[in-house]
């Protein structure tokens, strides 16, 4: 799947070129196999080189950023948190082939849960859990805001646009419903603590699984300070309806904390579902997924 393209500025990048830039930038890499990742991230390539590393280059201008941030605050955020994470060991630099810089990871096993065939939901629920309130617990000090750290308000008019595009298609909503849950949502009381770490791109495809438990959290580039609330959208895009009060209370959130999460999950949901339909059918799915459950509550 990661070989699509998804945006209209995205760059070629294929196993080939990855050999090039492996070979000319560590050498000591060169003649290691490379294969594709299948993948349903939107930011970024995935390579695997060798058997124990990973390669992982942005597919667009907009995903350059996340390069810098991810090498600069994965080794403090590491060592601080209970499972595994990407562990930088070498950053690709730009170049004439390929003109963003890009990295080296230590490659992690396990696969992406899937949502439908959790083997022990309750202790999954009970682990992020464990893994959110480490993180909320990292000295914030000078850390950068999370990539959605502003109010559930400020994507107000992206929300109700996307719901707009729902309508008429195959993913059509009752859009009273939904609206009414969103403005519901937009009740909730803002954020008034001090700003906390949140991963704040909490979904199956950044978290990986072994035997059913978790064992690594990966992809960081939205990682910051700002509102907590957002890392609840895994109680949605993952859980189980019956172990998300199992979450909530496992992580300590208020009525006002859970009210924004549900309100970030729909609306995430509801702005990736018309631009991904066609591009990324495992992230419209769960999409769809999200947009089910919320209204079923």
């Amino acid at each position: 799947m990661c070989a699509m393209k998804m945006h209209s500025d995205e760059v070629e990048i294929d196993a080939s070129l990855v050999r090039r830039l492996i070979a000319r930038q560590f050498p000591e890499w060169a003649g290691l196999p490379v294969e594709r990742l299948e993948s349903a991230g939107t930011e970024n390539a995935m390579f695997r080189l060798g058997c124990d590393l990973v390669v992982r280059l942005p597919r667009h201008p907009g995903a350059v950023s996340s390069i810098e941030h991810e090498q600069r605050w994965l080794s403090l955020l590491g060592p601080l948190l209970p499972v595994a994470v990407p562990e930088p060991l070498g950053r690709g630099g730009a170049g004439e082939e390929f003109r963003w810089p890009w990295s080296v990871y230590g490659w992690l096993d396990g696969r992406n849960p899937a949502v439908d065939a959790l083997r022990s939901p309750e202790t999954l629920a009970r682990e992020l859990a464990g893994f959110v309130r480490a993180l909320r617990r990292v000295d914030a000090g000078d850390g950068p805001a999370h990539a959605r750290a502003v109010p559930l308000s400020a994507r107000d008019t992206d929300t109700r646009a996307a719901l707009a595009r729902l309508t008429g298609t195959a993913d059509a909503v009752d859009t009273e419903a939904v609206t009414a849950l969103w403005e519901k949502a937009l009740r909730a009381p803002e954020h008034t603590g001090p700003p906390v770490w949140a991963h704040a791109d909490l979904s199956p495809g950044n978290l990986l699984v072994t035997e059913g438990r978790l064992s690594a959290v990966i992809d960081f580039g939205c990682t910051g300070i700002g509102d907590p609330a957002v890392d609840l959208i895994v109680a949605w895009n993952l859980l189980p309806a019956e172990v998300r009060d199992t979450f909530r209370d496992a992580v300590g959130a208020d009525d006002a904390e859970w009210a924004r999460g549900r309100g970030w999950a729909l609306s995430i949901s509801l702005i990736q579902l018309p631009y991904y339909r066609e591009t990324n059918p495992v992230l419209a799915a769960n999409s769809r997924h999200v947009i089910r459950e919320i209204l079923a509550e």
